[in-house]
């Protein structure tokens, strides 16, 4: 089967069957700093696609062998490079599981692209700045590309879709690891009104020689978020930092900011997380799956 893998368990989207669309070479219109993918030339054309009919039959021998919740669309590089893609999402519809992509949001100001996303189920796009500069520093696209136009895409794309969107920043050390940064992401997701933000750092050798960010580093910057469900994804757990927290600064953080199952597990120290899920018990904290992840509010975030 040479287009598809997994299954993986995702902390962020359950158990996930991927579907590559480009398996035997990198085709990306970025060269992003932290790509875990060997460099390769810029392109915005994906070499010798394969046919729907291949990636389909790999497909159809995936559900005869596994157990997954979802079928996420991705690839070497640029998934929504793939030329046949709008039929493939309209055969992938037919099976009855959950239909995720994994954008880099290079494509998502084409009219095209976003008439094919909406038919997912769960749309992840990538939006790690909104600063020109430091978008060509991190994300390295081709010449075309511009965040200003990405932007626009993402908010036009917000209006028209109804499924669960999730925007993804990564952040780099040194790079778009600023407060102004987030500042400047946090007016531009008010308007985007995404599902989930998801904020991570480099987990893997990456192309470049560039660092991860603390985890400490992540909860300051996703401060600046506000009013949006945020997932930290990372593989530390903080045993020796963790704080203690009163009934009232519990529920005004919650208020500001809801936490994820790890937030819990990453932050609060042994009484506090006690004190946390008998407040659940009473009913003085909320409950919301979002995107296939656990969520804990005082209020109910649409």
């Amino acid at each position: 089967m040479k287009y598809i893998f997994g299954p993986i368990s995702s902390r962020r989207f359950g158990m996930s069957l991927g579907i590559d669309l480009t398996p035997d070479k990198k085709n990306c219109n970025f060269d992003c700093i932290y790509c875990e993918l060997e460099k390769a030339k810029k392109s915005d054309t994906i070499q010798n696609p394969p046919s729907v009919e291949d990636v389909l039959n790999d497909v159809k021998e995936g559900f005869k062998k596994f157990e997954f919740d979802v079928l996420t669309i991705t690839a070497n590089g640029e998934p929504t490079l793939y030329p046949y893609l709008d039929e493939l999402v309209n055969e992938l519809k037919k099976f009855d599981k959950k239909l995720l992509v994994l954008s880099n949001s290079s494509t998502i100001d084409n009219h095209k692209t976003q008439n094919i996303l909406k038919k997912l189920d769960i749309v992840k796009l990538s939006l790690d700045t909104t600063n020109p500069k430091t978008f060509k520093k991190i994300d390295r696209p081709i010449e075309t590309i511009k965040i200003e136009n990405i932007i626009k895409g993402i908010k036009e794309f917000s209006k028209i879709y109804d499924g669960e969107l999730i925007i993804e920043i990564l952040v780099v050390k040194g790079i778009n690891d600023k407060i102004e940064e987030f500042k400047a992401l946090n007016e531009v997701l008010s308007e985007i009104n995404p599902t989930r933000v998801d904020i991570s750092t480099i987990d893997r050798p990456p192309a470049y020689d560039v660092q991860p960010v603390e985890y400490e580093t992540l909860f300051v910057l996703s401060k600046e978020i506000k009013n949006q469900h945020i997932f930290i994804a990372s593989r530390k757990n903080l045993e020796n930092k963790k704080e203690s927290f009163t009934k009232d600064e519990i529920l005004t953080t919650l208020k500001k900011r809801p936490f994820s199952e790890g937030d819990i597990k990453n932050i609060l120290d042994d009484n506090s997380q006690k004190l946390f899920f008998e407040m659940l018990e009473n009913d003085m904290i909320k409950e919301k799956i979002v995107a296939n992840t656990k969520f804990f509010t005082t209020k109910v975030i649409n």
